[in-house]
C-alpha cells in the first residue's frame, strides 16, 4: 500500500475554520480522514500540509512511527504550531486507513479499551462581560447550564474569568464569583465544574481567582497563567487549592516534561489536532502517566476531532475526561457523519472501521473558508492584554 496524495479542504465553522485532511492510497477506495484546525492560521496549515506532504508520498501509511519521523525530523526546523499542527492531521489520517485496512475502530488499533465509555463535558462559554464568547444574560447561561444538565452531562466548562488587569481588577473578581455562583446554582452539588482561565491572568491575580472560586468546589482551574510562563505557574500553583490544568497550546512531550517535573499540573490537555496527532498524544499520556497526572485533551475543534479524542479515551489509562464542542454550528452532524450521540454524559466505544467519521464534500463545499480575525483585548491604559 502506499500514499498517492495528501489534501486539504477547508471548512468554516463561525469562529473556526477546520482544516480537513485527507490521505489518497493506492487500494481503491481506502482514504484517510484527519483534522488539523488552528484557530486564525487555517491557510497558514494547509500551506505547510503541501509543503511537507511529499517527504510520505510513495512510502505505506501504515508505517505511522516512520513516517511521523520523517515528517517531523527531517524539515531542518522543527515544531510550531502550524507544522505540528499539519504533522497532526497527516498522522491521524494515517491512523484512520490503518484501522480501516484492518476493518476496526481505532481504538482497536490503539491497544483496545481500558474503560467501557468516555466521559464528556460541555462547554457552555462564558458570561455577559464576555463578549469574546457571547453576550448572554445570566438568565440564559443558567438556561444553558440546565439543558446540558437535561441532556445528561454531569460536567461542564465555563468561562467565568473575563477581561483582567494585571492587578486590582476588583469588578473582574465580583464577576468570576458572580457568573461561578450562578452556574453553581443552576448546576447543583454534584456537577462538576471547570474553569477555563485562558491564560489571561498573571499569577498574582490567578490566585486572587483562586481564592473567590474555591468556595463553589471547581473541579479544575485551566490555564491559569499563560502557557510559556512557566516561573508564574510555580507562584500560582503555591497559592491556589483547586487542582490545575494546563496544555492545550504545548506541543510535544518535551514541552510537558518541565511542567510535569516542576510539579504544577493536576490535569493535563493537550490538543491531539495541535501536538503531533495520536502518535505524539499517546506519548504524552505515558509521559503524564508516568507522573500521576491524569488527561482531559482540549477540544473546541471539529467532530473529527471529537471522534479522535474519543477513541484515546477509551484506550488511555490515565483518562479523566473530553471535551465536546456543541454549540458552534447547527449543521455539524450533516456535514461530518459518524459521531455517536451523547448518553447520559458518556460516549460508548464506536463500531464502525477508523475514526468512523464521514465528510459531506458537497456539504462541506457549502461552508467555504471565510477569513477570521483573532480577538483582541486592551487594558484601560491601551496596553495588550491577553483574551
Amino acid at each position: 500500500m502506499k500514499i498517492t496524495k495528501i489534501t486539504t479542504t477547508i471548512v468554516n465553522a463561525k469562529m473556526r475554520n477546520w482544516v480537513i485532511v485527507r490521505i489518497y492510497t493506492d487500494v481503491p477506495g481506502l482514504i484517510g480522514i484527519g483534522e488539523a484546525t488552528v484557530e486564525f492560521q487555517s491557510q497558514a496549515v494547509v500551506g505547510a500540509v503541501e509543503d511537507i506532504a511529499p517527504l510520505i508520498i510513495g512510502k505505506d501509511p501504515r508505517d505511522i512511527e516512520r513516517n511521523w519521523q520523517i515528517l517531523y525530523r527531517h524539515p531542518f526546523f522543527k515544531g510550531g504550531v502550524v507544522t505540528m499542527s499539519a504533522i497532526s492531521g497527516i498522522d491521524q489520517a494515517m491512523w484512520d486507513i490503518t484501522a480501516k485496512d484492518q476493518g476496526v475502530p481505532l481504538y482497536r488499533v490503539l491497544g483496545g479499551l481500558a474503560r467501557d465509555r468516555v466521559r464528556m463535558y460541555d462547554h457552555l462559554g462564558g458570561g455577559n462581560s464576555d463578549a469574546v464568547y457571547n453576550s448572554d444574560s445570566e438568565a440564559e447561561f443558567q438556561e444553558k447550564m440546565r439543558q446540558s444538565i437535561a441532556e445528561g452531562f454531569t460536567a461542564v466548562k465555563i468561562l467565568a474569568v473575563p477581561h483582567t488587569e494585571p492587578l486590582g481588577s476588583n469588578d473582574s473578581l465580583r464577576h468570576a464569583e458572580s457568573l461561578m455562583a450562578t452556574a453553581r446554582e443552576a448546576a447543583g452539588p454534584d456537577v462538576d465544574i471547570m474553569i477555563d482561565f485562558h491564560g489571561r491572568t498573571t499569577a498574582a491575580m490567578a490566585i486572587q481567582y483562586g481564592k473567590v472560586l474555591e468556595p463553589f468546589n471547581p473541579f479544575f482551574l485551566e490555564e491559569v497563567v499563560q502557557p510559556d510562563q512557566i516561573e508564574a505557574f510555580k507562584q500560582a500553583r503555591s497559592g491556589i487549592n483547586v487542582p490545575l490544568a494546563a496544555g492545550e497550546r504545548l506541543l510535544s512531550r518535551f514541552e510537558f516534561l518541565p511542567m510535569l517535573q516542576a510539579g504544577i499540573i493536576d490535569v493535563a490537555q493537550p490538543d491531539v489536532c495541535h501536538a503531533g496527532g495520536i502518535t505524539e498524544v499517546r506519548k504524552i499520556a505515558a509521559l503524564c502517566d508516568t507522573f500521576g497526572v491524569v488527561m482531559a485533551p482540549h477540544n473546541p475543534l471539529g467532530p473529527i476531532a471529537t471522534m479522535v479524542n474519543v477513541h484515546l479515551g477509551l484506550t488511555m489509562p490515565n483518562f479523566l475526561i473530553q471535551e465536546v464542542m456543541r454549540a458552534d454550528v447547527p449543521w455539524r452532524n450533516e456535514v461530518f457523519q459518524g459521531v455517536p450521540d451523547i448518553n447520559d454524559g458518556f460516549i460508548y466505544p464506536p463500531t464502525a472501521p477508523g475514526i468512523g467519521v464521514d465528510m459531506d464534500e458537497i456539504g462541506a463545499a457549502s461552508h467555504p473558508y471565510v477569513p477570521v480575525t483573532s480577538t483582541q483585548w486592551f487594558h484601560r491604559d491601551g496596553s495588550v492584554a491577553d483574551w
